[in-house]
């Protein structure tokens, strides 16, 4: 969203909430909208109104006023679940009114109004934490590759907070960036203030900054920090009673994190004793979400299941998995739910699996919710294209390359196989391939045309994915960081820098300039257009952009989160990263991407897929280099994703529950729809892979030929 004066965003926020008054008494017009900001700019600042820049806010709500986001679907299953949540129950609710009215400075009222009605839904799916006795709820929530899920989940626990959850605890990935950005985003959306590592509250931010009711204060256990983690020492002096603020705890899916977690539970919130002499949670009744969870939370060990149906108890699940579901199992009131863009592994997890110590399995039986995607997302279908009779038409943004390695493969600069002490070299030399050095120029390009249009006050960053290991990693970032020294010399100290600017400038005119003119054809009408630049006005921006650029690695630690989150200068900057660049960290306006990594899972490959997402009035801008296959891997899991998602929301309408489901994927000759080890309960055939239903019969969508293997 572009940045507005305080007076003129006090007005557009008056005026969208003057229009979402009116939207029941007819169609939003250019001409009641113009209205509404006249009548806000005049509250704003009678006398004065020319200190509200009414054309801007006109045309921003008539972007947000054009988002349009299709309809949630889900399967759910009722069996022994009480419907609770109504409007008696919403009444005296705090957390979740002050996180709506942050989202409305920021989203439009059809987003914000998005998030209140599929949290709604998923919270009433879930039990009454009131309900006395005990219950347990499983879940999957699956939305889109960066579209916004921490979104819909920091709604989902201010509204559990707010209806009498006690202990919320979030699996935030598995490594402390990610873990890291995760509590950032909930102190901005719940909590209401900073965290630091001596457990002092070091200012009010996002919803305690600027909402209402500042002296709730939700409790945390963790931090923002890289050590910021569940402590044992920090914890033991904590005190849990029903009584007491709900207590949030952000932890790494790591086995040691979560047994310290689990023995902390069982030593100090443990309240009764079972029949067979363990401790348990009574009282207080616990949310788990899984962010991403059909990464490492599911057991990729097999259980048999006996000919009576009795899965084995001697089974032993996989670490992160056993911890997650003990955990789960020391709660009476239990609720977990799952947020993934890629679902398969979770669906293929068998419905029957159980043991003694850590209970059932973590397959989502009680319900599964699809959510839709707002119009000005961009996602695989968008970028790449869907299969029609006529071809692929995706939006201009790939560039594909051939350079980085030699045509058998085996040699280059960084061929697909290669070592962990490779040392990448092109045409013998060390240096960076042509292909390379064309993307770090048009991230300078980017970065410089985004200060042109005023965007200079938001983060802007390059993905350099090239290999796993880190060795190799420390070799790439040598050798880009050399590149881009060098740019910088040339043009800020005007040495032998004629041909480098005839070089951007060639790319700017031969590449970034029709780029605008032909995705501004393709945007839909939420979509901001992109001014159309000179090169004489990205010229004169190159100078202060290099000197601000910066290469660095992405290694997992807390600081790659952080450093996006700290007030001051915005950054610019090239990640060189591999694994813990692949799943859930955010890499704040992503402008192009440079991605060889290969994978031959679904799964994987999407969630690689950084750069989806939004990108509001420099999407032209954004560039995707990679390779002719993985431009094809890519189109094939678009299709598999859309026609997915086609037959869930069929499913849906036909009042199938999560045990009915049958996920059916299309096949590809290469690609696996996730790890092996995670399929066992999938059937095959020539042109499909689907799921088997708990009683082993075929699910009605499989083809005739499919036999289990």
């Amino acid at each position: 969203m572009p940045e507005f004066s305080t007076s003129t965003a006090t007005a557009l926020s008056i005026a969208q909430s003057l229009l979402v008054a009116e939207k029941d008494n007819g169609p939003i017009t250019t001409a009641l909208i113009t209205e509404k900001v006249a009548i806000a700019a005049s509250v704003i600042a009678p006398g004065n109104e020319d200190s509200v820049d009414k054309a801007a806010a006109i045309a921003e709500l008539i972007r947000r006023f054009s988002l349009w986001i299709g309809q949630d679907t889900a399967l759910s299953d009722t069996t022994g679940h009480e419907s609770w949540l109504n409007a008696a129950r919403k009444k005296d609710w705090r957390y979740w009114p002050r996180y709506r009215d942050m989202l409305e400075r920021k989203m439009s009222a059809t987003a914000v109004d998005a998030v209140d009605k599929s949290t709604d839904r998923i919270l009433g799916l879930m039990e009454d934490p009131d309900r006395t006795g005990s219950w347990d709820r499983r879940g999957l929530v699956v939305g889109h590759v960066q579209s916004g899920k921490t979104a819909n989940y920091s709604g989902l626990i201010c509204k559990a907070a707010d209806s009498g959850y006690k202990i919320i605890i979030i699996l935030a990935g598995l490594h402390n960036n990610l873990r890291s950005q995760t509590q950032i985003r909930l102190e901005e959306g719940f909590l209401g203030y900073e965290t630091s590592a001596t457990g002092d509250i070091v200012k009010l931010i996002g919803v305690g900054a600027h909402g209402r009711d500042f002296e709730i204060k939700p409790n945390c256990a963790t931090n923002r920090t890289n050590t910021g983690d569940f402590n044992t020492k920090v914890a033991k002096h904590l005190a849990i009673s029903p009584e007491q603020r709900p207590w949030l705890f952000v932890v790494k899916k790591h086995k040691v994190v979560l047994e310290r977690l689990l023995k902390w539970i069982r030593g100090h919130v443990a309240d009764a004793t079972d029949a067979h002499g363990k401790r348990f949670v009574s009282n207080l009744p616990l949310l788990l979400i899984d962010d991403e969870a059909d990464h490492a939370s599911v057991d990729t060990g097999e259980q048999h299941i006996g000919a009576d149906g009795k899965p084995d108890e001697d089974h032993e699940p996989k670490a992160i998995n056993s911890r997650i579901r003990k955990i789960l199992n020391v709660f009476a009131k239990k609720a977990y739910v799952g947020y993934t863009a890629t679902p398969f592994a979770n669906i293929f997890i068998h419905r029957q699996n159980e043991t003694p110590e850590e209970g059932p399995d973590l397959f989502p039986q009680s319900f599964i919710v699809n959510l839709a995607a707002p119009s000005n997302y961009v996602g695989p279908a968008r970028v790449f294209g869907l299969q029609t009779p006529e071809g692929r038409s995706g939006l201009p943004l790939i560039r594909v390359f051939q350079d980085h390695a030699s045509e058998d493969g085996r040699d280059g600069w960084m061929p697909p196989k290669h070592q962990k002490d490779h040392s990448p070299a092109h045409m013998g030399q060390d240096a960076l391939p042509q292909s390379l050095r064309e993307a770090v120029h048009s991230f300078v390009l980017a970065c410089a045309a985004r200060e042109a249009r005023d965007q200079g006050d938001k983060h802007s960053s390059m993905l350099v994915h090239v290999t796993r290991f880190t060795l190799v990693q420390k070799e790439v970032h040598r050798q880009v960081e050399d590149f881009v020294q060098k740019m910088k010399l040339r043009i800020t100290r005007r040495i032998d820098h004629e041909a480098l600017l005839d070089e951007l400038c060639e790319l700017w005119e031969s590449d970034f300039a029709p780029t605008t003119g032909a995705i501004a054809a393709q945007l839909t009408e939420s979509e901001e257009p992109p001014s159309v630049l000179p090169w004489s006005e990205v010229l004169a921006k190159l100078p202060d952009v290099l000197s601000d650029i910066e290469v660095r690695m992405v290694n997992g630690k807390a600081k790659d989160a952080l450093d996006y989150a700290e007030d001051g200068h915005p950054l610019k900057v090239i990640a060189i990263g591999g694994d813990k660049l692949a799943r859930g960290l955010t890499l704040e306006g992503l402008c192009t991407s440079y991605f060889v990594r290969t994978t031959k899972m679904y799964d994987t490959l999407m969630q690689m897929g950084r750069w989806f997402g939004y990108r509001p009035g420099y999407i032209d801008l954004c560039r995707l280099y990679t390779t002719e296959e993985l431009v094809e891997w890519f189109g094939h899991i678009a299709d598999a994703s859309e026609e997915l998602r086609e037959e869930f929301d069929a499913m849906a309408e036909s009042g199938a529950t999560p045990r009915d489901y049958g996920l059916r994927v299309q096949s590809h000759p290469v690609l696996l729809v996730t790890s092996p080890l995670k399929m066992r309960t999938a059937a095959y055939s020539t042109r499909w892979r689907t799921r088997f239903h708990a009683d082993g019969g075929q699910c009605s969508s499989v083809m005739a030929d499919s036999v289990p293997r």
